[in-house]
């Protein structure tokens, strides 16, 4: 970096600076070398000992506005403080950025390793010591892996990490954070996987698995769920192909919120991205998703249709049902919530509820699929019942692509049906005489 650009960033931090009175953003970092033991056995003693001090004068020239002291030989603390959280946030990645590259020790040059715990908060976590302390606690909390822990402080903590985490939405996608799981459904009649569900799943670097109903209601919110689904759909093609490659040609289904029916240019890009593809592909919608805004939905619906995009119902009968909607809607699945397929063989009103939508599916040319199917009972029931399909934990969990072909080659659904045996016929005749 040159002297000139030095010049600048030091000016771009003066004129970020907190004016007093001012609301402001503080964040304290400590900054361990992971691999210090390494680099010890190859630097001279001198360079060892001084690669701390080394090291944060460099940030302190390099990262706008960061205040870096030496606490160890392998340890750094890092200050920043800004008038904005997004300003603290890019000074945190540009500090980050800084250690992709490997560092020189004369003629040489040596990558770190980097482990951060970070403290961060806004006006009334300003006190200095308590940050310091938390950004000790996150670093332990590593447990010496590359990553960074993050400790949001303050009274508005839960509206500090809601954001924090939308942030990290946006971001996940080009950090490779997204990936799917699927979960199988099974043909009763066939006994035959014939086609999964595609769930996307979010690895964040800080919390691990962040379940689907945290982050896909706060990217609906956000308007990120675009993104989200555009980029599930994409991947869901390329796995479908992956499983075809394998001997598998099944249609993947993927879930679209409900509030992207009704938006013209999320249909237009979903039919430029499937269009003249062919993958097998398939779409599931709620039914109450339709009711918000039934003419756009439907209109787009059928677009997805004409170009061999398969529609399915999801979650029917969890909310307002309506058959007006129904029939028009170019369905060929109807799911049947799990709400009801639970209590299946427990309850009374149930079976009745779920027979009836059966025959109501068949009756405007629809398969059903019941969802929520966990036990070798439920299986029998239903399929006395004349259900085409059903999906849950009895035949598979969600599971990752390379599980998912394995679990297809060696017909891992064959336990279920074969469990559900014993009790078909006893069913059979109970359900035939009721």
């Amino acid at each position: 970096m040159t002297s000139d650009e030095l010049s600048l960033d030091r000016q771009k931090a003066e004129c970020h600076a907190v004016s007093p009175g001012a609301s402001r953003w503080r964040m304290v970092i400590h900054a361990r070398v992971t691999n210090f033991g390494q680099l010890r056995r190859r630097l001279s003693r001198s360079d060892a000992d001084g690669l701390a001090t080394l090291l944060s004068h460099r940030i302190n020239r390099m990262v706008m506005g960061a205040r870096a002291v030496a606490i160890a030989r392998d340890l750094i603390e890092i200050e920043l403080e800004f008038s904005r959280r997004d300003m603290l946030d890019e000074a945190f990645e540009s500090l980050v950025t800084h250690f992709d590259d490997p560092i020189g020790f004369g003629k040489e040059s040596y990558r770190l390793n980097m482990t951060f715990g970070v403290a961060v908060g806004e006006d009334v976590c300003a006190d200095e010591l308590g940050l310091i302390e938390r950004a000790e606690q996150a670093l332990c909390r590593t447990n010496g892996q590359l990553r960074t822990v993050v400790h949001e402080v303050g009274s508005g903590a839960a509206e500090i990490d809601r954001a924090a985490m939308a942030r990290d939405l946006d971001r996940a996608l080009a950090r490779g954070e997204l990936f799917l799981h699927y979960q199988p459904k099974m043909n009763v009649r066939r006994q035959e996987i014939t086609s999964v569900e595609a769930l996307t799943r979010w690895n964040h670097p800080l919390c691990g698995l962040v379940p689907p109903g945290e982050f896909i209601p706060l990217a609906e919110e956000t308007g990120a769920i675009t993104e989200l689904t555009l980029w599930t759909i994409t991947q869901a093609i390329i796995d479908q192909a992956v499983l075809a490659e394998h001997g598998h040609d099944l249609r993947v289904f993927v879930n679209i919120s409900g509030m992207m029916l009704s938006d013209s240019r999320f249909a237009a890009d979903v039919t430029a991205l499937l269009r003249g593809k062919a993958g097998k592909i398939g779409f599931e919608v709620t039914e109450t998703s339709v009711i918000r805004d039934p003419e756009s939905a439907i209109r787009h619906l059928e677009e997805f249709a004409r170009i061999g995009v398969e529609i399915a119902i999801d979650d029917y009968g969890a909310g307002l049902s309506s058959l007006a909607y129904l029939k028009r809607l170019p369905a060929r699945e109807l799911k049947i919530d799990k709400l009801f397929i639970t209590q299946l063989t427990s309850s009374n009103r149930d079976p009745l509820i779920v027979r009836s939508t059966i025959d109501l599916a068949h009756a405007l040319e629809m398969e059903v699929v019941a969802e929520g199917v966990e036990t070798p009972a439920a299986l029998a029931l239903l399929s006395v019942m004349g259900c085409d399909m059903v999906q849950g934990f009895l035949i598979c969990r969600p599971i990752t692509l390379r599980d998912l072909i394995r679990f297809l080659d060696s017909k891992g659904h064959a336990h279920a049906v074969g469990d559900s045996r014993a009790t078909f016929g006893r069913l059979a005749l109970a359900w035939q005489q009721s």
